[in-house]
């Protein structure tokens, strides 16, 4: 018999392009449903910490791991999924800068009019760098942390002319470019790990789920998606 009550899924936006196709295999398969909710990672943690119960978490691991400690994640769930990296976008067939480098990065933020990111693992480590190279002050307005708006598409609508995001947040956004990821050296790579809920109403599809993510079939969808399947599993 279907199952009528499903899943419900907490997740980063790195994977929604990729869950576009993913989900609704593992809804086939399994006769469920599973029901995704997107939104900042600070919004999540701050929702799980108040009691919110979900079936199954897909964050950082460094935020997996804070769930651990407090108690709202099964350590044996524990699961990583994905390398994500961090991309910068313009718009299609604006001038493409040169980020190859550290100093050329330097070079090219500085050189811009605006520069969006996100209140994601992305925007949290671009503000970060921002101010560990001395770049904040002297970008002050021109650099903006925005909420609620995917980056891409304030790059597509020419209010932004750089943008940073993952990479798999950027690639199905039309209208832009991306131009490259973050340089050696400065680089960022993301592991997004997958956890169940200590008090799943359905851990064992939820669990079912994580298994599907590291699948060797799932990985060729992460990988076109523009994630990097930390490992799959026949």
């Amino acid at each position: 018999m279907a199952d009528t009550t499903g899943i419900t899924v907490m997740a980063t936006a790195a994977v929604k392009e990729a869950f576009r196709e993913l989900v609704p295999q593992f809804e086939d398969s399994r006769q469920t449903r599973v029901a995704a909710l997107w939104m900042p990672t600070m919004d999540m943690m701050q929702r799980l910490a108040g009691g919110e119960i979900v079936d199954m978490i897909l964050l950082t691991g460094e935020a997996i791991d804070a769930l651990i400690r407090r108690g709202i994640v099964d350590p044996g769930s524990r699961t990583d999924i994905v390398r994500s990296r961090v991309g910068m976008a313009v718009r299609a067939g604006a001038p493409k800068p040169d980020i190859t480098s550290a100093e050329a990065f330097e070079r090219a933020m500085l050189s811009a009019r605006s520069i969006a990111y996100s209140f994601g693992p992305s925007g949290v480590y671009i503000a970060e760098l921002f101010q560990r190279l001395g770049l904040a002050a002297a970008l002050g307005a021109r650099a903006r942390q925005v909420k609620g708006v995917p980056i891409g598409e304030l790059v597509a609508s020419g209010e932004a002319e750089i943008g940073f995001q993952q990479v798999s947040e950027l690639l199905p956004v039309e209208g832009i470019e991306v131009i490259d990821t973050l340089p050696p050296g400065i680089e960022k790579i993301t592991v997004f790990t997958a956890g169940v809920h200590s008090k799943a109403p359905r851990a064992d599809i939820a669990r079912d789920f994580v298994r599907s993510l590291v699948s060797a079939e799932a990985a060729s969808v992460l990988r076109r998606t523009g994630l990097e399947p930390v490992s799959a599993r026949g």
